[in-house]
């Protein structure tokens, strides 16, 4: 049984400016205490080519961890530009909050992202260099994918082979590097698991 678990993952300043922080406000509860750090990320898929273009726009260890339910509000500088494709800058990608302990990743919890220009003119003719300055990004925040995994908590050994895939859509993205594979609008129209 798993000793943490996530009980709600709350979006702030949503939707935002490109340019503007990422920040999660995520509650867990952990069963007993652990003597060591959760790792926390946020990661950003740059582009559904390749996991190249993949960003880890912060990490964060928390604990150890006494027994109980824990509250803490995880920000990220917005992705670097200049490592984005400019043919993927506007339009929908990936944000992923991962979680480990002695790194074994146990959660995955992912949001579609739509980028956008709020100006009509811009949104009509759209310039062929991005302006990240115009760009509002919107978390697409009732509706996470999630994915959680066995792990052998007391030890380090790599992941046990059992996941469990709690979400029931057979087009789940399980990683960066298959979301080329799946379509995008695929995760907006089908219903998804709550968190809660």
């Amino acid at each position: 049984m798993a000793k943490v678990q996530v009980l709600n993952v709350a979006v702030l300043d949503n939707p935002s400016r490109f340019g503007n922080p990422f920040q999660f406000e995520i509650t867990f509860e952990c069963m007993e205490d652990l003597p060591e750090d959760l790792e926390w990320k946020i990661i950003y898929v740059g582009s559904a080519e390749s996991e190249e273009y993949d960003q880890t726009l912060d990490s964060v260890l928390v604990g150890p961890v006494p027994a109980g339910r824990h509250m803490f509000v995880f920000q990220a500088d917005a992705p670097n530009t200049g490592l984005i494709p400019e043919s993927d800058a506007v339009g929908v990608t990936v944000a992923l909050i991962t979680c480990t302990y002695r790194g074994q990743e146990f959660i995955r919890i992912g949001y579609y992202v739509n980028n956008e220009y709020t100006d009509p003119e811009l949104r009509e003719n759209p310039p062929i260099k991005p302006d990240y300055g115009q760009l509002q990004r919107n978390i697409l925040a009732s509706n996470p994918r999630v994915t959680r995994f066995h792990i052998n908590w007391e030890g380090c050994a790599d992941r046990m082979d059992d996941s469990e895939n709690l979400d029931p859509d057979p087009n789940f993205i399980p990683s960066p590097s298959c979301l080329k594979s799946v379509p995008m609008e695929t995760w907006f129209l089908e219903k998804s698991m709550d968190l809660i």
